[in-house]
């Protein structure tokens, strides 16, 4: 028996302490405290995905943002590289597939939030970091305060701020923050100057950023830090083994930073040893690079599997985040310039030999637009987090007394629970690249919460090597209570009839639900159901599309619950269409808009699928 308890509701978060933030006064108000985010009054979970405008095609940008969309992510993230614009000093293109204002406004049009990476120095394996060459022969001290460093850099946002006049969220537009450099960890004076600058010449919104990684050394309460993880690192120094850093991110804890990431250009003295992260204590836990994939090099050529994506995510959900940033969602070809080739390089004094053009980075989205596998598992925890993210972001880490002391451990069963106090969720990782894992047979959970011992499932189950899931813990469904279920949360569905939970079976686990008896008058359905003194389990369920249960809550109020196999939930798209909240299910990628539903490919979206065909019609379920 794995046992937890949780010890009650947290410690309120800080609050008006960072400098960021909508006023007040505004009634869709974007805010933050040490904890979440919060929009509109209420808390608000951004999935992010970066999308790089000037590396695809721009008659192309709208088609690949609603295939993003598709896939649950609200924010689209951009790096603005300045040696695409201006490779030649005062001479700036902004046309074609540079055009930062078209994409803008095509993220704006489909309702998707931007953050703008305006650098000056970018990293995104751009030549120079994104320096234009003319840049790096002036005579001045480039990231730092130099008066002559940031006389260049002046007009540089200035342009910026030109095409995205009007754009700005004070404007009415989509742009909900701005990251200041990147990869930066010993110039916090100079990040701060880079925050004025940006804001002097005209860009501005309610958050601000930085990349934290690598103990950088921000000013306090100005930028959110925000951090990373992948399961492979292409520029870790060269051996055979799997780098060590990357192991971390399949534990479940309270730790934030990977000091790999950026590694490779870190020099000694630049390169911090504190490894002291309570000062993140007064931001909320933020990513803006969980690897989604890794980028191609003559160095080192990872691959990285869906499963590797899809439970390092849900690893990072599990351990506090309130903020998924992916990079990068959707691959990318790099531009070649009018006088050099635009990639890193060893020609460039960088330690990888990146390709002149290939910047798929294995994405979920590939570089020509194609569909992967990890598109599919990411899709499923976002539909679960449109849904429950609110709620989620409130909630605070508990860890179990057991759990590994250290990332050699690969024998003990990760796991963790998420809760405000009174319900949860509970997470559970199997799942590590590399180093297979062994499977745990005898499994049951007892945890503590709100005054009551849930424990799930009843009989105890065995978690396959591999596996990796979030169950509920006393959660509504309608006018009733699931105390607990041996099922994955995917979404909540609205309708005419009461609310619809859409659950989803995992790892080939016996699903079993158990209600708060006080809460379910009746359960219809093809089920066992049997009340337990004040508990009401339900269990020989069948997992699939046509696995539906009928809850009547004590006033006589109707809910619905559907318990659908694990491909079925893999294949799930939610969607508006036809006057109704629908989830559509299909082994080809699903992508709507208003009232036209597109099925891409011939092939399962176990594959990379590009082509696509128009469907009209009664499709999925609503």
């Amino acid at each position: 028996m794995l046992r937890l308890s949780v010890p009650g509701e947290p410690a309120p978060p800080l609050r008006d302490h960072l400098a960021m933030g909508d006023t007040p006064d505004r009634a869709d108000a974007i805010t933050v405290n040490s904890r979440h985010l919060s929009r509109d009054g209420r808390p608000w979970f951004p999935i992010m995905g970066e999308f790089h405008f000037s590396r695809y095609p721009a008659e192309e940008w709208r088609e690949e943002l609603l295939k993003v969309r598709a896939g649950g992510v609200t924010v689209v993230a951009t790096y603005i590289f300045w040696n695409v614009h201006e490779e030649r000093r005062g001479v700036y293109d902004w046309t074609g597939d540079r055009d930062l204002r078209r994409f803008v406004t095509t993220c704006a049009d489909l309702g998707l939030d931007v953050v703008a990476r305006i650098g000056p120095w970018g990293h995104g394996e751009s030549r120079n970091g994104g320096f234009p060459d003319w840049l790096l022969a002036q005579d001045c001290a480039h990231r730092t305060d130099d008066p002559r460093y940031l006389d260049l850099v002046r007009p540089w946002y200035g342009q910026i701020a030109v095409q995205l006049r009007g754009l700005t969220r004070d404007a009415g537009g989509p742009i909900v923050a701005v990251q200041i450099e990147n990869e930066l960890y010993d110039q916090p004076g100079h990040l701060l100057t880079l925050k004025r600058l940006a804001r002097q010449a005209g860009i501005d919104a309610p958050l601000w950023t930085a990349t934290g990684w690598g103990h950088a050394r921000l000013p306090e309460d100005e930028l959110i830090p925000l951090f990373g993880g992948y399961s492979e690192a292409a520029w870790d120094t060269a051996h055979d083994g799997w780098p060590q850093q990357s192991r971390a991110h399949y534990f479940f804890g309270p730790g934030r930073d990977d000091d790999s990431i950026g590694a490779d250009l870190r020099t000694p003295e630049t390169a911090s040893s504190d490894t002291d992260e309570s000062h993140l204590e007064r931001y909320p836990f933020a990513t803006c690079e969980l690897g989604s994939g890794m980028y191609t090099s003559y160095h080192r050529r990872p691959v990285v599997a869906a499963e590797d994506v899809a439970a390092l995510a849900l690893v990072k959900l599990g351990s506090g985040s309130a903020w998924q940033g992916y990079y990068m969602y959707h691959g990318a070809s790099q531009k070649i310039g009018e006088l050099s080739t635009l990639q890193e390089s060893h020609a460039t004094g960088y330690p990888n030999d990146c390709p002149v053009v290939n910047y798929d980075f294995q994405a979920p989205l590939g570089e020509y637009g194609q569909f992967r596998p990890s598109y599919a598992r990411l899709r499923m925890q976002h539909l679960w987090l449109a849904s429950d993210g609110a709620d989620l972001a409130t909630m605070a880490l508990t860890m179990p007394p057991d759990a590994p002391a250290d990332t050699a451990d690969r024998s003990a069963l990760r796991w963790a629970v998420r809760s405000d106090g009174r319900s949860g969720f509970l997470f559970v990782n199997n799942h590590q690249p590399v180093e297979t894992l062994p499977e745990h047979e005898g499994v049951r959970f007892t945890v503590e919460l709100g005054g009551r011992e849930l424990v799930v499932p009843r009989e105890p189950v065995t978690v396959p090597s591999g596996a990796f899931f979030v169950w509920p813990l006393a959660r509504p469904v309608g006018g009733s209570v699931l105390l607990t279920a041996s099922a994955q949360p995917v979404c909540v569905l609205d309708d005419d009839r009461g609310p619809v939970q859409v659950l989803a079976q995992t790892a080939g686990i016996p699903v079993e639900l158990v209600f708060d008896g006080g809460t379910v008058q009746q359960v219809e359905g093809m089920a066992t159901v049997t009340r337990t003194g004040e508990e009401v389990v339900v269990t020989g369920l069948r997992p699939g599309p046509d696995c539906w249960l009928r809850l009547i809550d004590v006033a006589g109020r109707s809910a619905h619950v559907l318990v659908l196999d694990e491909e079925s939930a893999l294949s799930a798209t939610r969607v508006r269409l036809w006057g109704a909240d629908r989830l559509v299910l299909s082994p080809r990628p699903a992508v709507a808009e208003d009232d036209r539903l597109v099925l891409y490919g011939e092939a399962p979206a176990t594959g990379c699928v590009s082509s696509r065909r128009p469907v009209r019609g009664s499709m999925g379920i609503g």
